[in-house]
This record gives C-alpha cells, sequence and structure tokens, in this order.
C-alpha cells in the first residue's frame, strides 16, 4: 500500500462549504462541535444552502445563544432538522422550551462512549480546527470535551480550518490523513462578554474562598457567582485546576501567581480541561502554552479521575434547591451551556477524594428579588443533583453542610440560607411537610441576616480553628460542648453544678439574632462535622445598652487565646449594633475572666454585688495607661 504525503492528501481534500454539505444525506445525523469552537461558517451554509436535505438529526452539546445553531433550535420549526441537544440541567426554562422535546439529558463523561460504541451512530461530524502542523496534526482548539470522540466515530468527517484557532496541547488533535473534507475559511471565534452579576455574587465569593485551602486543586462552573469567585481566590497560594471551562477570571489568576498547579497530585503543573470560554485574549492565553492541556470529556469529567486530586473542589451554580438539598440546574439565557458542566462528575468525584468538598452555589432570590429559589420542594423532573450528593451549599446568608444530616437539620440549614423575607414561609411549609416536629419554633437566627463578616479561620496549636457566629444547625454541637466540660468550667460558667443542657436550657445561646443577643463558636475539624471548643456570647441589657458577656473553653484549648479571639469578635459585632459597651458577671475567684476582661482597649470598672464581681466597660472610654477601678 502506497503511503500517503499528507501535504498532497490535504490539497486534495480542499472542498467549499456548500460543496462539503452536498455529501451530507436525507436522513442522517450529525455532530456540530461544540460551546465557542461551534464552525460558524459550516453550520450558516448547512442552515442555508441545503434545501436538498429533510430529517437531518444535528448532535450537539448545548451552546451560546447567539450562535448558528441555536439561533436555528430557537426558531421551533424543524422541517429539515431536529436538534438533539446533550444537557445536564433541568431544562425548565422558559427560553428553552421551543427545543425542550429533543434534549438528552447525560452526563459529560458517558458522551463519548455513546458515540463510540455506536449507541447513537454518527455519519457525519462537523468541527473547527487549527491550521496543520509541519506533522499534520491540527488541534481542536477552544472545544475538545466530546468532538473528538465524535471525530473518530464519525463515517464523514468535514473540518473548518480556521487560523484563530488556537493550537490547544493535550488530547486535542486529529490527523489530516484521518479527514474527509477540508474547507478553509477563517472567522472570530465565539466569544463571551461580561456576564451579568448577581447582587449577592461578592458576598457568596468570600464565604466559599473560606472552605478553600492553599494547594487545592478546584474546579468551576459557569455563571457570574463563579467570576466573582476567582476574584475572591486572589489571595490563596498553589492552587491547581482541574476543569470543564478555562474561563478569563483562571486565565488572571495564572498571571498573579495563585494557580501554580504544583500539588495536583495528578497532572502536576497543568491546567486540565475541555473547553476555553471567554475573551480573544483567553483564546491567546491557551495558544500553543505548555502549562495547558485539553482532554476529552471522559477524562476530563470523569469521577474516578477526579477524585484523585489533592483537595479537590468543585463549585457549581444551581438555579433552584428544596429544603430536603435537592438541586435544579437550569441553561442561563444568555450561556446555554453554562448547564452542561457535567455537575453530578464533579459532585461525586469531589466527594471521592479524601480532602474534597463538592459546594453548590445558590442566590437566594431571583435576580429581580421577588421569588425565592429555595423552595418547599422541586418537581421530580428539575432534579439534576439528587439529595444523597449534596454536602457544601452556599448562599450569600452563609454556608452549610448537608452532608449526613437529617430531613429536619437539612430543612433548617436550607432556610437559614434563604432570604430573610421568606424564611417564616419555609418553616411553616417545612412543617406541613413532616420535615420539623410540630414543637419546633421558628427561631431568632432564621429571622435574622447571618454577618459572614466575623467569619475567621486561624492556624491555633498547629490546626485550623474557624471562628465563626452559631448558626440554628449548631445546636447540637454546642449541647455537647457544654456536657463535656469540666465541672468547674461549667460552675464557672453558669454559676451552679449544671449536669444537663436540654435544648430548652440553652436557647439563648443557640437561637440568635445577631444584634440584640450573639454567640460565636469556635470549631476544629471538617466544616460541617467540627467540634465546638469554644462559645463567647452576647446578650444585651436594654436598661443600659450594654452586652452581658460569658465564655466557655474545653479544657484542652484553654490558654490558647481562643476566649480572647471569641471577646474580640463580640466587641467587634457589638460596636457594629450601637452597643454602648460590655458587661460580665463572674466570681471574684475566677482570674481568668478578670484577666481576659482586662485585656479590652477600654477603661473597666469592676464593682461587688453581693458574691458576684461585674466587671463593665464603654466604647467611648479609651484605656488609661492603667485601668482604673471603680469605687
Amino acid at each position: 500500500m502506497a503511503v500517503k504525503y499528507w501535504p498532497d492528501e490535504y490539497i486534495k481534500k480542499r472542498r467549499s462549504a456548500k460543496q462539503a454539505m452536498q455529501l451530507l444525506k436525507s436522513g442522517q445525523r450529525v455532530f456540530v462541535g461544540s460551546s465557542c469552537g461551534e464552525p460558524q461558517h459550516l453550520v450558516d451554509t448547512l442552515v442555508n444552502e441545503a434545501p436538498h436535505l429533510t430529517d437531518l438529526e444535528v448532535v450537539r452539546l448545548m451552546s451560546l445563544q447567539n450562535s448558528p445553531l441555536t439561533r436555528l433550535a430557537n426558531r421551533g420549526t424543524f422541517e429539515q432538522f431536529s436538534i438533539r441537544s446533550i444537557y445536564q440541567g433541568s431544562a425548565g426554562a422558559r427560553h428553552m422550551e421551543a427545543n425542550r422535546p429533543y434534549i438528552t439529558p447525560m452526563n459529560l463523561s458517558a458522551v463519548p462512549a455513546l458515540f463510540r460504541k455506536r449507541h447513537l451512530p454518527i455519519n457525519a461530524a462537523l468541527v473547527q480546527t487549527s491550521p496543520p502542523d509541519d506533522f499534520g496534526w491540527m488541534s481542536l482548539g477552544i472545544s475538545v470535551d466530546v468532538g473528538l470522540e465524535a471525530l473518530r466515530a464519525a463515517d464523514l468527517v468535514i473540518v473548518q480550518v480556521n487560523e484563530n484557532m488556537p493550537r490547544v496541547l493535550g488530547h486535542s488533535f486529529i490527523h489530516a490523513n484521518d479527514v474527509d473534507v477540508v474547507v478553509e475559511n477563517n472567522e472570530d471565534l465565539l466569544t463571551i462578554g461580561h456576564l451579568p452579576e448577581f447582587d449577592s455574587a461578592h458576598r457568596i465569593a468570600r464565604l466559599v474562598a473560606n472552605l478553600i485551602e492553599d494547594g487545592s486543586t478546584f474546579q468551576l462552573g459557569l455563571g457570574a457567582t463563579p467570576k466573582a469567585i476567582l476574584l475572591a481566590l486572589s489571595s490563596k497560594n498553589d492552587l491547581g485546576v482541574h476543569t470543564q471551562f478555562v474561563i478569563d477570571g483562571i486565565m488572571d489568576l495564572v498571571s498573579m501567581g495563585v494557580i501554580t498547579n504544583k500539588y495536583k497530585g495528578l497532572n502536576d503543573g497543568k491546567i486540565v480541561a475541555t473547553n476555553a470560554v471567554g475573551s480573544q485574549n483567553l483564546y491567546e492565553f491557551v495558544h500553543d502554552n505548555p502549562s495547558i492541556e485539553f482532554y476529552p470529556s471522559d477524562y476530563v469529567n470523569n469521577p474516578t479521575i477526579i477524585g484523585q486530586h489533592n483537595k479537590m473542589v468543585s463549585i457549581n451554580m444551581v438555579m433552584e434547591m428544596d429544603l430536603t438539598g435537592q438541586a435544579a440546574v437550569d441553561a442561563l439565557p444568555h450561556n446555554y451551556f453554562a448547564g452542561v458542566s457535567s455537575i453530578l462528575d464533579f459532585t461525586r468525584g469531589a466527594a471521592a477524594c479524601p480532602e474534597g468538598k463538592s459546594i453548590l452555589l445558590i442566590p437566594s432570590t431571583s435576580m429581580d428579588g421577588k421569588t425565592s429559589r429555595i423552595l418547599p420542594e422541586l418537581k421530580s423532573g428539575g432534579v439534576v443533583v439528587p439529595r444523597t450528593d449534596v454536602s457544601y451549599v452556599v448562599s450569600e446568608y452563609g454556608a452549610v453542610n448537608l452532608f449526613g444530616k437529617n430531613l429536619q437539620e437539612r430543612a433548617t440549614a436550607m432556610i437559614s440560607l434563604a432570604h430573610p423575607d421568606f424564611r417564616n414561609q419555609l418553616f411553616e411549609q417545612a412543617k406541613d411537610m413532616g420535615l420539623m416536629t410540630k414543637y419546633r419554633k421558628l427561631s431568632e437566627s432564621l429571622r435574622s441576616v447571618y454577618p459572614a463578616g466575623l467569619e475567621e479561620i486561624r492556624k491555633i496549636q498547629g490546626k485550623s480553628v474557624t471562628f465563626r457566629p452559631a448558626k440554628p444547625v449548631d445546636d447540637r454541637r454546642i449541647q455537647e460542648h457544654f456536657y463535656n466540660l469540666d465541672k468547674s468550667d461549667v460552675i464557672a460558667r453558669f454559676f451552679y453544678e449544671k449536669t444537663q443542657f436540654l435544648r430548652d436550657d440553652v436557647k439563648s445561646i443557640i437561637e440568635t439574632d445577631y444584634v440584640r443577643n450573639l454567640t460565636m463558636v469556635a470549631l476544629t475539624g471538617e466544616f460541617g462535622f467540627g467540634s465546638v471548643i469554644g462559645i463567647g456570647a452576647y446578650m444585651l441589657e436594654p436598661s443600659h445598652n450594654l452586652a452581658e458577656v460569658a465564655f466557655s473553653v474545653s479544657k484542652q484549648w484553654q490558654s490558647a487565646g481562643i476566649a480572647a479571639i471569641l471577646l474580640h469578635k463580640l466587641t467587634e459585632a457589638a460596636q457594629d449594633n450601637n452597643i454602648d459597651g460590655l458587661v460580665a458577671y463572674t466570681d471574684p475567684s475566677n482570674t481568668a475572666m478578670i484577666k481576659l476582661f482586662g485585656k479590652l482597649p477600654y477603661k473597666i470598672h469592676k464593682n461587688r454585688e453581693e458574691d458576684i464581681l461585674v466587671l463593665t466597660c464603654r466604647f467611648d472610654e479609651p484605656a488609661e495607661t492603667k485601668n482604673t477601678e471603680a469605687k
């Protein structure tokens, strides 16, 4: 058999787009390259200059709203074409109704096998590539995902060669000898401009950043809030990327030195993805960049591969959740393939990682603020992430971990993430649905706005200690903290030998409104499962506008500065809430409490009331060189 010299074969294969479309036959199934790599010239020709075709089925991943293929799908008239969109979202959005019957819900990791095994035979594949290099290899550039397997499985391969398509390294290449038809046409690639931002985006981003450790590898879905998260990650170190979409924010973090990919544990030193979606600057960034490799979806989106990374964090935006934790994901009107994030693959992959985290982001309300995105229940057809796969959930009102929680704990947690205007109604609906016991009452903390700005993580005695306001889901852990205190510490805290800490007994500590009364906790261990090692609380005395403070710290953490940090946080909150000062009631022999109060930068007044020592300070009385004692 004679050896084919690829440049000669390449020249022989060149055709116009119209000539290429004439090779298609009625009744065939045609794959079209996805996302920003869609071959627009070929699609325009297919739509406008192929009247001889009928009953053609076009297979694609959902794409940009302004792409030629999406415009065709939105016409809603399919005499010549039906468009099978592979899409993982819940397809509940109104702007998708015209094409809804043809939506094929699948995880992206499974799509290449669908083509390879010819469960969905591909008669022809239309994709866009870079020009061939000196060895005849053409890169699929910014859109690898499921396209490479579609090319291998197709009976007829038609490529649009575009000089503007970046040459992206990794498993993104097809050889000129494996192509049947070449259509040379240069055109600008599809881009995404600035996405509309949720007002809550930056508040959500700050909370998510607290959950991501230095050295983590992360995946980020598309949407406005993830853009804000990338900004919030600018203070992190040595992050890695294993994701479906590379976006402009990732490029920015690389330039800042935040993303180094040093400690991924798999493909060290490399950003790994399947697509690039963004600006022209981003496409120039990925071109021939040795630190970036694109692979097909059955590798990048494979939960087994995802789970092999160090500290894998999956971050995805959802559109609605119910009180049990089920999540719905819809395509955004301006960005249809936001719903093709293979969210379940990454959720399960991150969960399989020993130190992994799967985080779902949900703005509490619709863009206009009129409806809650947290609902009593979802319609079964809308569920994309089952409740069994959900762990971390973040809204602008806080972060919770639903993993291992019962239905009452889940409902309480989800209500705490909802907008305060909708919490009363959700609470009553939860009781009506049997998600909460009938004696349960709506606590002050569920009516109030969680002060996320008080959250902080510090390294103490070699361990990470989280300081934050108490949440409704902390009730059991706070009870356990008191049960584990030494008898002497219980007496110091409650002034008598208390042996039971029923929920009603510690209600004032658990059920806070974050303004008139506030409880700060110090926790160690995994988020959502950590142990409370310290508690600091204040309760407002309205007659004097002073906040009474009290503390308890576990024995092994005493003398580690836990109480001092809690006191600092309580002082900060009291000042923000226009409280005039602090007061503490303690036993005169409690030298630890006296010393702690004396660290405040205010004049300390001491008074005796029978057997109780009363310590008082006012925020408008700064400390002198030596604190004076009131007579």
